[in-house]
């Protein structure tokens, strides 16, 4: 079975990416079947202990099958796995990091150029006091046609 191992050297985007194909179950259950030996058949004059070894034989087959899938499984995943990093490493690579420290620069810029709280105190002790001295004023002479002066000049 072919293993994927990661890779540290950088590919650049026009090299196209290769994966095996993970091999099929019944390519997996030939490849067993080759490998395993002829046991020796029991006696026949023993029918239960060669019905016990058939039995013994189908679990340890459905296992086979069993592992071979998840097998299989994996060797996908973990190619899907090796192709998603491959892409985050290719757009990591081709990132635009002058254009970023531009943004962060303007940004700063404009954070700096926001007012501080001397400034914003300073406008509300302005205000206040011209808030004051303009109702003062308004109060004395009054409003013609709207509101008569009220207080003594």
């Amino acid at each position: 079975m072919n293993k994927i191992e990661p890779t540290v050297a950088t590919t650049s985007p026009a090299e196209a990416i290769a994966v095996p194909p993970a091999p099929s179950m019944a390519e997996i259950a030939a490849a067993r079947a080759a490998e395993a030996k002829p046991a020796e058949p029991p006696a026949a004059s023993d029918p239960r202990k060669l019905d016990q070894l058939s039995r013994i034989e189908d679990k340890a087959a459905r296992i086979e099958e069993k592992f071979a899938r998840y097998e299989a499984v994996l060797t996908r995943a973990e190619a899907s796995l090796e192709r998603s990093a491959q892409k985050v490493d290719i757009a990591a690579g081709t990132m635009d990091f002058a254009g970023l420290r531009e943004e962060l620069a303007s940004l700063r810029q404009r954070v700096k150029a926001t007012p501080r709280f001397g400034a914003l105190l300073l406008t509300g002790i302005v205000t206040a006091v011209l808030t004051v001295v303009l109702t003062v004023i308004v109060l004395k002479a009054g409003v013609p046609g709207v509101l008569p002066p009220i207080l003594p000049r």
